[in-house]
């Protein structure tokens, strides 16, 4: 083993802050110091020239030595894990030639410096907070880390004799394996294995019980139910079934497949040919399918990777749905109890008590956001939808030392995808046909976490829970997509018959599914399967849960071109076995001829025992709130710092939401940027304004008052919400329905039922809509043991609803953005429950500490569809100017958020109420309209005749001071300042960036929302943004070539091929592994564009290894050499594709003092809209745009520009380097955060070589230049956004 140093792995201030948490736990520790270290396992010795090679890779040579300490803690991956680090470095070594080197790992070495070395158990304490437990090792010394590399052989097959007593056998195996069988399944394996007349194996114990988990088969969804003594008719997915045969409408899809599908709008499908690569459009059903998932269990144990493969295994999901798709635009969720931030904590949030084997509230927050954000961010996946609820409360008549709450916590991850017609049903699999495993290698992490995620937690051993967390690898899950996406753009070719994705029970569900599928049987190879660990048991290696893995049948006449394109984009894949028309499941270990899996697929997935439910309502005790009592300038500012109230920018601006070039409407609003959308909406393509739209519901702590009114809440929200987006008719919308519930006690599961019930037979069949989808996690609780005897927290009843729907026209969305600054606006309140105003279960209450007692409710269906009808009517007429949906807060939140959104005043009159608070707190469904007060007769007219005239009215005006100003029965009660509002409402974002971020960046970025005096964005052209400057040289029929050149990991290629095909080139799509193999030269190409994702995963640095596997690759850089010395050519660099070139320097003339672009000085992705100028630069790209300031997508997490030196500084600068560069809304140069979103000396945001032929942006030009890619634009952009230009130039330019 080779040990190699690295450099520093953490800034001043996570130093800072990791040394206060160690010296919490030692108050000796005196500092701390933290440097990568890398360790190389090698086939042979390397001369001198390839450690050269493998140094400068490393960055080692320029490493400092490790300094002395204390002590040293070394913390690696997990001996027997291979990091997804690792197998990029590792990557980027073979391109560069480094053949000798096997696997290179990276660690981190803490040296600690205290007054005396700490004894053992104080190491062990220091230990705890300096890695992740789930996925990370602390080893005593560099020479440790050797265990990386460890050569094991495989350990044995074991069996579990059943003897004389086998039910006692299968329990202690239950027991020792995490298994959570049934006693109903128990005698079911006893019975199967008498019939077979053998012992089971430890292996086909395992995969029954992933295959039969609730968490797999959903046992009580399909149990069979009595409630009160009384058999019920249905089950619980009969009754959501009931929703589809109701309305089965435009589903084309639904229960059968991983996700739903949906009738979608027809438009220009984009992509390149799998032949010719050349990028191409068909015109054609754009149709959606729908999935959204939860990862509870996991997110609770280890957050960061619980969320980052809870993301992933949805987007699986949806790519591995019919024949095979493509994921486009996803949402997250999360449910947590109180967070009780340090120095914020709210006066409802009582003291903390929780297992010490989960993560805590404020913890899963900080980290899980990110890691749901890192997966979707480096897959390129846009993360546009989302909520955050918290809640915790004691309520009365629950058993002893039961809380309500969110320990156990909802991570929620879901999106929408396209599909093509044609493979939107998985097709019939013949005898003969090659089972197929795509993606990563097997590895022991993820063992049977479709048990683990059946229990609740706490109820399983600590080991167990260890072992069922999984880790992420997207950029492996990427390379994986891209194979998919050659497979589907064949067409009719599609060499798919069939696909799944390996999630829980990894291939030991996956295959099993995939031959069950056609009734088949299938013969595997066990050794057969990849992977790095050879150690792996035949338990390990075929129920593991590693992740990025499909499982495919394909025919064997197309094995060739399926094995073609894995080659070509580096994704592992390997035949495991053959389909089978015996019905037989056999799999083989040919290394010592046993079988550990040799059993009828009908034992495993056929007839398994029935479960039987039955549950009894009880009355729920219930404490009123006394209204009298509160303040309503109190009350409005607790509201604002409840986190479910909450401004989300904190979890917002971390995740990319304009990779793909299709997003129309994200959750940012308006000039300022602010996080109240009420939905969101994708375009189907990019020459159409038709799309899809998304959204979101929920309210569920009513469940604990009224569980059927939870469920009407939660959909009626949805409803209100997807009613901004250009959706024909109410029918439209299909909606995915995610259940969560402490099930196992007689109450919580009535109230299940009667959830179920309400929303599946009753709700919505009376609205026309079905449920397609979904998904129930039911083992809501958590619980432990303290001095006062044993605690548990047990969810709500959760419903958790998604709506989807085509859209007709993404501009036509509205959003709370008022518009009558001048007066000329009233407010319009549609009031579903017609004056009701209740507030049990309310976030007023919440924030009082009770839970209320009667809630909200959704009456009358109708009064929702009519409701819906006149929204969508008055709009599409163009009378509804904004529009804001009411729930969480109520009345005043909507209020308050259209106001914070827009710095329009708003002066309200409730009129005579009977209870004011109740009127402005309550969170009834509704919706607030901002309609021209010229316009108001006519649109009472169409409530009228909706049938909803007896709801409507009119509540207030708007104004030009910014004021929120509420009367109600002839009295004043609130008067505020919309910046003292916004303040309120931002603090908690604030907090939480504060403690996770940069704080002085967090600090900057609150500083802003105090300027009241903000301009917010804004365009300024020195052009006209649809002038067609191209438009002569494109009439002449010329079409320049353009490599749109990709590396693995890379994932905006096809927004940047279509604007250069917009402006008039030819887009071809060129991979890396084409120029190192020699099948391309961009000898052949006008201009070469490097675009943005995240080659490599950004393993040596962002764009850093996609630049050395050019630098040390002799076919590469010769290659790239003499492109740059072409006097012909034009080269643009994107965001990734900028520091790609960036670090090319040495080859490009004219770059000498070109900067680097290093980690932004937040430390956090930064995904915004900012604005940049225009500055004069020689780039041909930017001809006759200087001076102009507009509006710009940044999606980066290294965009900083760094100078070797001063004196390269400003030689840049002396040069004119500079093509943009960061601007504030006043104009100015910006240099605080986030108008500058980086921290690039002089807002550098884009450069030039010295010729102008090189150009490089950090921001993304290519997915804003569209009117409708931008999240907000000038009223007077129409189809062009500004950045069509900048292409448009490149296209002039080459004549």
């Amino acid at each position: 083993m080779l040990v190699l140093p690295g450099a520093a792995a953490l800034s001043r201030f996570r130093l800072d802050k990791l040394l206060s948490a160690l010296q919490g736990i030692d108050p000796s520790i005196r500092g701390v110091e933290c440097y990568f270290t890398h360790f190389v396992d090698l086939s042979a010795a390397l001369d001198s020239a390839h450690r050269t090679v493998l140094e400068r890779l490393l960055e080692s040579d320029a490493a400092p030595a490790l300094p002395a300490g204390t002590c040293h803690l070394v913390v690696t991956p997990r001996p027997g894990t291979i990091s997804p680090w690792s197998t990029k470095a590792t990557d980027i070594a073979h391109v560069c030639g480094l053949t000798a080197v096997r696997r290179i790992e990276r660690g981190t070495v803490y040296v600690l410096h205290a007054q005396a070395v700490p004894g053992p158990e104080t190491l062990a304490r220091l230990a705890a907070p300096l890695h992740d437990r789930m996925i990370e090792a602390v080893l005593p010394s560099l020479q440790a880390a050797a265990s990386l590399f460890s050569d094991e052989t495989p350990r044995p097959l074991a069996f579990v004799p059943l003897g004389t007593d086998g039910r006692a056998a299968l329990r202690e195996a239950d027991r020792r394996l995490g298994l959570a069988l049934s006693d109903d399944e128990v005698d079911y394996l006893l019975a199967a294995y008498a019939r077979l007349g053998r012992d089971p194996t430890d292996v086909e114990l395992m995969m029954f019980a992933q295959a039969n988990s609730e968490h797999c088969r959903h046992k009580i969804f399909n149990a069979a139910w009595q409630i009160d003594g009384e058999p019920m008719d249905k089950s619980l997915f009969a009754m959501i079934r009931n929703t589809h045969e109701k309305n089965p409408g435009a589903v084309l899809s639904a229960y059968r497949d991983n996700a739903s599908v949906i009738a979608g709008s027809v438009a220009e499908r984009w992509f390149a040919d799998p032949a010719t690569r050349v990028y191409h459009a068909t015109r054609e059903p754009i149709d959606i399918l729908m999935k959204v998932e939860t990862h509870n269990h996991p997110t609770a144990i280890s957050p960061f990777p619980g969320a980052s493969t809870g993301s992933g295994g949805e987007i699986r999901d949806e790519g591995a749905t019919g024949r095979g798709a493509k994921p486009k635009a996803g949402l997250t969720g999360f449910t947590t109890s109180n967070l009780r931030i340090p120095g914020f904590e709210q006066p409802w949030e009582g003291p903390e008590g929780k297992s010490a084997r989960i993560a805590s509230p404020l913890d899963i927050m900080i980290e899980g956001p990110l890691g749901a954000a890192a997966f979707n961010n480096e897959f390129g996946r846009p993360g546009i939808l989302g909520y955050f609820r918290t809640y915790e409360q004691r309520v009365a008549g629950d058993p002893v030392g039961v809380t309500r709450g969110y320990h156990k916590p909802i991570m929620l991850a879901g999106g929408l995808g396209n599909i093509r017609r044609p493979h939107v049903e998985k097709g019939e699999v013949p005898a003969g046909a090659k089972i197929v495993v795509l993606g990563g290698p097997a590895m022991l992490i993820g063992l049977g976490g479709g048990a683990a995620s059946s229990v609740g937690s706490g109820a399983s051993t600590e080991d167990l829970d260890f072992a069922s967390v999984q880790r992420g690898n997207p950029e492996m899950q990427r390379r994986a997509q891209e194979v998919i996406d050659r497979c589907w753009a064949l067409g009719e070719h599609n060499p798919i018959i069939l696909i799944h994705d390996v999630g829980a029970g990894g291939l030991s569900n996956a295959i099993p599914e995939a031959v069950a599928h056609s009734e088949r049987g299938g013969r595997i190879d066990l050794r057969s399967i990849p992977t790095d660990e050879p150690g792996l048991s035949p338990l390990e290696l075929w129920c593991n849960e590693a992740q990025e893995r499909y499982v495919l049948c394909i025919a064997s006449e197309h094995m060739d071109t399926f094995m073609g394109f894995c080659r070509r984009e580096r994704c592992p894949a390997a035949v495991v076995g053959t389909i089978t028309s015996d019905g037989e499941l056999v799999v083989s270990d040919p290394r010592t001829g046993e079988s550990p899996v040799e059993m009828p697929i009908e034992v495993l997935l056929g007839k398994a025992p029935r479960m039987h439910r039955s549950a009894q309502r009880s009355p729920r005790a219930r404490q009123a709130l006394d209204t009298a009592e509160i303040n309503v300038v109190e009350a409005a500012y607790r509201l604002l710092r409840l986190p479910t109230v909450a401004d989300k920018t904190f979890l917002i601006t971390i995740g990319d939401r304009t990779v793909g070039g299709m997003v129309s409407r994200d959750s940012l609003v308006g000039p300022w940027q602010v996080p109240v959308s009420d939905c969101a909406v994708t375009l189907a393509g990019y020459t159409t304004h038709a799309g899809e739209a998304m959204a979101m519901g929920e309210r569920t702590p009513v469940a604990l008052l009224d569980g059927p009114a939870s469920g009407r809440l939660a959909v009626a929200e949805a409803i209100t919400n997807i009613a901004a987006a250009d959706i024909g008719q109410l029918s439209d919308i299909s909606l995915s329905a995610n259940w969560m519930a402490a099930c196992g006690d007689a109450h919580e599961d009535a109230t299940l039922f009667d959830t179920v019930r309400a929303v599946g037979m009753e709700l919505c069949p009376a609205l026309g809509i079905a449920i397609p989808v979904g998904k129930d996690s039911l083992s809501m609780r958590s619980g432990w043991k303290s001095p006062t005897g044993d605690r548990s927290v047990w969810s709500p009843v959760s419903l958790i609803v998604s709506a989807f729907a085509p859209v007709k026209d993404a501009r036509a969305t509205l959003t709370p953005e008022l518009k009558g600054r001048d007066g000329s606006s009233a407010l319009v309140l549609l009031d579903l429950s017609a004056g009701k105003d209740r507030l049990g279960g309310s976030c007023l209450a919440q924030v009082y500490g009770v839970l209320g007692d009667t809630p909200a409710d959704l009456d009358s269906p109708d009064v929702l569809s009519g409701a819906f009808r006149t929204v969508r009517k008055l709009a599409s007429e163009g009378r509804v100017r904004a529009y804001h949906d009411r729930s969480d807060g109520g009345l005043f939140v909507t209020l308050a958020e259209m106001g914070i959104a827009s710095r329009v005043g708003l002066t309200i009159d409730l009129g005579q109420v009977a209870d004011p608070v109740a009127a402005l707190f309550s969170e009834e469904p509704g919706m607030v309209l901002e309609v021209a007060k010229t316009d108001v007769d006519s649109v009472m007219a169409v409530c009228a005749a909706q049938g909803i005239g007896a709801i409507a009215r009119v509540i207030g005006e708007t104004g030009a001071a910014p004021r929120l100003t509420v009367h109600a029965n002839g009295v004043q009660t609130l008067d505020e300042a919309l910046v003292d509002l916004a303040k309120a409402w931002s603090e908690t974002s604030y907090r939480m960036r504060e403690r996770r971020d940069d704080p002085t960046c967090a600090q900057e970025e609150y500083a802003h929302v105090a300027d009241a005096a903000d301009p917010g964005l804004s365009a300024r052209l020195t052009f006209e943004a649809d002038d067609d400057v191209a438009a002569p040289y494109i009439a002449v029929g010329a079409r320049p070539r353009v490599a749109v050149l990709r590396e693995q990991g890379c994932n905006s290629q096809l927004e940047m091929a279509a604007v250069f095909a917009r402006a008039g080139f030819e887009a071809h799509d060129v991979h890396m592994t084409d120029i190192i193999s020699g099948a391309v030269t961009l000898l052949d190409f006008k201009v070469a564009v490097a675009v943005g994702g995240f080659s490599y995963g950004d393993v040596l640095g962002a764009g850093e290894g996609w630049a050395k596997s050019i630098l040390y690759n002799g076919r590469a850089r010769d290659e790239f050499a003499r492109h740059f010395e072409r006097r012909d050519s034009l080269t643009l660099g994107v965001c990734n594709g900028c520091q790609m070139l960036a670090a090319l320097a040495q080859l490009i003339p004219g770059t000498e003092h070109w900067p680097r672009f290093k980690r932004n000085r937040s430390e956090q992705f930064e995904a915004r809209l900012t604005l940049v100028e225009v500055t004069e630069s020689r780039s041909p790209f930017f001809s006759g745009m200087a001076g102009s300031v507009l509006p710009i997508a940044v999606s980066h997490g290294e965009g900083r520009a760094v100078f070797a030196s001063a004196a390269d500084e400003a030689a840049f600068l002396a040069v004119g380097g500079t093509t943009l560069r960061y601007v504030d809304h006043y104009g100015r140069v910006a240099s605080t955060y986030p108008r500058n979103p980086n921290g690039s000396p002089h807002g550098i945001a884009g450069i030039t070589s010295s010729d102008g032929r090189v150009t490089l942006t950090m921001p993304h030009p290519e997915r804003v230049y569209r009117a409708a890619q931008n999240s907000w634009r000038p009223a007077d952009w129409s189809e062009d956004g500004g950045w069509m230009r900048m292409f448009r130039n490149a296209r002039v330019a080459l004549g």
